[in-house]
């Protein structure tokens, strides 16, 4: 859903922002600019049959995945999409956009990515924590030395958990998201680099000229493809390290520190994701073995994609239709091989299973002019990925277990719930950081956002230094619903090592997605709707002034509206 994104935990705590476009095609034949497009092929279709069919209608392929039947073209003939439509061998075709977006700062610009790219260089020739000490607070050290700052682990046991299982490295954790940094020490242990992959390309701005990306040449490689070990953004690392950062004596543990994390990048450095990148990494991860993939945004050039809202034009549904299909072919691809795949439930503080006013889509301009605009959503519409079949959909809890005041929800939408952070959880509705989530962030990033000082010392409440020696992380308070997706998933991880079977074929381990989710739900610590079920959430913000929201939840103990199955619980989970 929304790049199920984050609410950062930064100072200005703003909530995550929605994701990109969608737009009719034109309908005059002739020449034109190039312009891709994503064209879905029919189901049972000969892929060979679907690219004779592009190229007559004036397209080139530039990527294809055969086997969902879904290709990246570009084609100078203005009347393309139309052409293409009465082919027997396709099924869609719709403009290639984005999907899903980050929170507005948490956005790289190209002054970000040039000092990352600087600090990357910097890294190979010098070791890190020059200088500097653990931000310790009077902490107390237990089996991390920052342990103590994350609630979120005792709140579903994981760290009680630990002494039944702690992950087993044959099990593969997918996260599609951002990148990860493979480099970060409370993360490198656990990294599989060779089975990493990046399936997106840079793109420096929108058909606006605003910037996106940024410039090309500030990536560490010179390229517009980042190496599989880097993260611009800070997202995916944070999502890697809360399910898989290992007990090292190093900061943070993960929720299954022993289980191996293969970056499958499907988002921009921007936050943007795209159809053909989300795809191809769920295909990828069905065929190298993933266990687990944990994807924390929505997939979309709208927030919600509908087949006949009378609010789109018929060119607009066609596209919303192609999106659906080729994500749920995706899903079913991967899913069939294995793949146990989490969700966010999405940060836009609206219950799903109502009719809701969509004011943000689409966001990303894939046509000169190309703005947001105000439509009804209908229940028949679907977030992408939260609510497409085979997929568990998380909603977020705070520190005191009530649903967060970000957090949208919905009866039989959510699956379950998990730990996402809520700084405004407090007695007296206040403000505190500590109350997000924390997890490893790039170094990289820390010194471009100037977050650290000179000697390496954190300079803003939301960032944690912690070292080993001469080896030092640093850490992010974060809060949203793609905090409490990984922490889920980590439990799902655990699951698969202490309950899956060995996979001859491929090594590691495996188990059926279906038993997983049955078991992640069955071992849920059951939650009810609030009593009254209307709850009004009340936020004091720094400003001084004070917001209030009402959410309504529907159910009763064993399934509802804001909790599902209940919060996920590790121990209960793997400590029979």
């Amino acid at each position: 859903m929304k790049r199920l994104t984050v609410v950062a935990a930064t100072a200005a705590m703003v909530a995550a922002t929605l994701a990109t476009p969608a737009q009719a095609e034109p309908a005059a034949a002739g020449s034109a600019a190039q312009t891709e497009y994503v064209v879905l092929f029919r189901e049972g279709a000969a892929a060979a049959d679907a690219q004779k069919a592009i190229e007559a209608a004036g397209g080139s392929v530039i990527k294809v995945n055969t086997d969902v039947g879904l290709a990246t073209v570009s084609s100078a003939n203005a009347g393309f999409a139309d052409a293409l439509r009465g082919s027997a061998a396709i099924e869609g075709v719709a403009r290639n956009q984005s999907i899903g977006s980050v929170p507005d700062d948490a956005k790289a610009s190209a002054a970000v990515k040039k000092a990352v790219a600087q600090a990357a260089k910097n890294q190979a020739v010098e070791k890190e924590g020059r200088g500097g000490g653990r931000f310790t607070w009077g902490r107390s050290v237990k089996d991390e030395p920052l342990a103590d700052l994350q609630w979120d682990m005792k709140q579903i046991h994981a760290d009680q958990a630990h002494r039944f299982e702690q992950g087993d490295k044959g099990v593969l954790v997918g996260i599609l998201d951002t990148g990860v940094d493979g480099s970060h020490p409370d993360i490198a242990p656990n990294f599989d680099r060779r089975l990493s992959r990046n399936f997106t390309v840079d793109l420096p701005a929108d058909a606006d000229g605003t910037e996106i990306d940024g410039p090309c040449d500030s990536d560490p490689d010179g390229s517009c493809t980042d190496p599989n070990d880097v993260d611009e953004n800070g997202h995916g690392t944070h999502v890697a390290s809360s399910i898989a950062s290992p007990i090292n004596k190093l900061g943070v543990s993960g929720v299954a520190p022993k289980v191996t994390i293969v970056n499958l990048r499907a988002g921009q450095d921007s936050g943007y994701f795209f159809l053909q990148p989300t795809v191809d990494a769920l295909t990828y991860a069905g065929k190298i073995g993933v266990d687990v993939v944990n994807m924390s945004y929505y997939v979309d050039p709208w927030l919600f994609n509908c087949a006949d809202n009378p609010a789109d034009s018929p060119e607009e549904q066609a596209q919303q239709r192609l999106y659906i299909a080729a994500t749920q072919r995706a899903i079913d691809y991967a899913h069939a091989r294995g793949v146990t795949i989490v969700s966010a439930a999405g940060n836009e503080a609206i219950d799903y299973t109502k009719t809701n006013v969509d004011s943000g889509s689409p966001d990303f301009a894939g046509f000169p002019g190309q703005a947001p605009r105000e439509r009804t959503i209908p229940p028949s519409c679907v977030s992408l990925p939260s609510e497409s079949e085979h997929v568990i959909s998380v909603s977020a809890t705070g520190v005191s277990k009530r649903k967060t005041y970000y957090s949208s929800y919905g009866n039989h939408y959510v699956d379950v719930a998990s730990p996402g952070g809520d700084v405004y959880d407090t007695p007296g509705n206040t403000r505190d950081i500590s109350k997000a989530t924390l997890a490893a962030y790039p170094k990289a990033l820390a010194v471009a956002n100037g977050e650290i000082d000179a000697n390496g010392d954190p300079t803003v409440e939301y960032v944690v230094k912690d070292c080993k020696g001469s080896t030092c992380g640093y850490y992010q308070y974060l809060q949203g619903t793609s905090m409490a997706s990984p922490r889920a998933a980590g439990v799902a991880a655990l699951i698969v090592s202490r309950y899956g079977k060995r996979d001859r074929a491929r090594g590691g381990l495996t188990l059926d997605p279906d038993k997983v989710e049955a078991i992640l739900k069955a071992t849920a610590t059951r939650t009810p709707c609030p009593n009254p079920p209307a709850f009004t959430y009340t936020r004091i913000l720094p400003s001084g002034s004070t917001v209030t929201a009402t959410h309504t939840c529907e159910g009763g103990p064993w399934d509802n509206g804001f909790y599902g199955r209940g919060i996920v619980d590790a121990l209960r989970a793997v400590g029979r």
